[in-house]
């Protein structure tokens, strides 16, 4: 092992005294083999960049310790909390208009679109082809087909939500 300490006989012999140490810190049985067990992964990582083999025990005590300070910010930053507990205080959130709808009102809005846009929006997310596949059978460049795509894309999109905010596509680019 990293600089002649066996792993084995490293976990022998610190094992325990570094158990009852984040017991101590955590107070929690499964926290305690967590941060241990994790203490001798690291060990198992970067254990071969010490370079004096009596200070082994002082730097897993510390590295241990620093394991769990960072785990105690982590939890401080981003506590769990039970949802049932903080239902009441979540906002109300309605469904977005968009997944509202339903496969007839996405069909008629896709007939609404010009044939240059309607037929790579229908190849790609009806008929799962893909770009390449497209090209071929429109007889256009890829880019073309992404151009295509992406201004169809935002007709339709202009077209379910009645957002007419963003200019309709201009079919000069795509010829």
């Amino acid at each position: 092992m990293a600089n002649g300490v066996d792993f084995e006989s490293l976990v022998a012999c610190h094992y325990q005294s570094l158990y009852q140490f984040a017991f101590s810190l955590t107070r929690e049985e499964a926290d305690a083999c967590d941060l241990t067990q994790q203490t001798f992964c690291i060990w198992a990582a970067k254990g071969h960049q010490l370079r004096d083999e009596s200070k082994v025990k002082t730097w897993l005590f510390t590295t241990l310790h620093r394991e769990f300070l960072g785990a105690r910010r982590k939890q401080v930053r981003f506590p769990h909390v039970e949802l049932e507990q903080v239902a009441a205080e979540l906002p109300a959130v309605a469904p977005a208009p968009l997944n509202q709808l339903d496969t007839a009102q996405v069909l008629a809005a896709l007939e609404q679109l010009d044939e240059i846009y309607r037929a790579p929006v229908a190849l790609f997310y009806l008929q799962d082809y893909s770009y390449l596949e497209i090209a071929g059978i429109l007889e256009v460049p890829i880019g073309t087909v992404k151009s295509r795509l992406a201004r169809g894309l935002d007709r339709l999109h202009q077209l379910l939500t009645g957002d007419t905010a963003a200019n309709p596509p201009s079919r000069q680019s795509d010829l």
